[in-house]
């Protein structure tokens, strides 16, 4: 990573004082319509994480692409009803599938697929597969991503955050490399000259499960007297998990239904009857509240967290 300028842009939290030089960035141009990208490892990624905020921002007009980095193919079936053997030989095809309707129902504008297989899980085989995600060089999955970044033209990006301890799959971890390294370059007009003309967002932030909330969601499963969908080394794991500080907290509730929607547009990956997803009534989910909440990781506005809005200091700027 680059170290900052004294008087640079800024990056907020746990980076340990990763910084951005500001020079030869080329700032997300503030007339611009504005665009929303988000990084996904697999899908149903996309539907599990941040379905409601892409949901309410295009509400809002705002332009929003999805980059998904492999097929997921390693995938395992989680639905009894999709467990049959022509799923299984036409898996790839089926979860393509699967991500454009889930893509439709989120909002979407435009799907992009960076091109490499799902990694599976260290000591498979899938990951010592030449063609995963997690076997490609990160120069160039972060190449890749450039051109998308710098032909969309996005002011913010969705990324997975750093620390990832519950649950470290390898495609998860390269996304976040790759996202980051991407974040940092997309501006550079040194960097990947091939890769179109460089443009540099303004915010990158990353897509939280919020520990308060997962708790939170615990404590009614007990209340209710429901079996928890966690085991014990899952419930010490949220609990004990180092996690990035949440900076920015999105009332979704008007758009919380599209996460379920999509979520189940996925047959082969959720079931429908799962209690992780779905083991709450809906009224006490409302009751918890419908939040999405994010880590702003770097920034180049004068937005400062606490935040509401992914696009604070970038909406202002566009009206001056």
């Amino acid at each position: 990573m680059h170290e900052q300028a004294p008087d640079g842009p800024k990056a907020h939290g746990s980076s340990k004082g990763a910084r951005v030089t500001s020079q030869g960035l080329k700032l997300g141009g503030m007339s611009d319509d504005l665009c929303l990208l988000s990084v996904h490892a697999h899908p149903d990624d996309e539907s599990s994480k941040g379905a409601s905020t892409v949901a309410m921002y295009r509400a809002q007009g705002v332009r929003c692409v999805l980059v998904c980095c492999t097929g997921g193919e390693e995938g395992d079936i989680l639905n009894p009803a999709m467990d049959r053997p022509d799923v299984r030989a036409d898996l790839a095809r089926v979860r393509r599938d699967e991500l454009a309707r889930a893509a439709e129902i989120i909002g979407y504008n435009e799907v992009v697929m960076l091109g490499y297989r799902d990694s599976g899980m260290p000591g498979t085989p899938a990951n010592e597969r030449p063609d995963c995600f997690a076997r490609a060089g990160v120069g160039e999955a972060t190449g890749r991503l450039v051109e998308i970044v710098r032909r969309e033209r996005p002011q913010v990006m969705l990324v997975y955050p750093a620390l990832q301890s519950m649950y470290p799959h390898p495609d998860h971890i390269r996304a976040h490399e790759v996202g980051l390294a991407a974040f940092l370059a997309a501006g550079d007009p040194g960097a990947f000259p091939e890769a179109g003309n460089p443009w540099q967002p303004q915010k990158l932030y990353y897509m939280l499960w919020s520990k308060k909330r997962q708790l939170a969601t615990m404590e009614k499963f007990k209340e209710l007297g429901l079996e928890l969908p966690w085991t014990d080394e899952r419930l010490e794991a949220m609990a004990n998990a180092p996690q990035e500080d949440v900076t920015t907290e999105l009332d979704v509730s008007a758009w919380a239904s599209v996460r379920d929607k999509a979520l189940r547009a996925h047959a082969t990956q959720v079931d429908p009857a799962s209690p992780f997803w779905f083991g709450l009534p809906d009224d006490v989910k409302a009751e918890l509240g419908h939040w999405d909440d994010y880590h702003l990781a770097y920034n180049h506005t004068s937005s400062t967290p606490p935040e509401d809005d992914l696009f604070a200091g970038i909406r202002e700027r566009a009206a001056l």
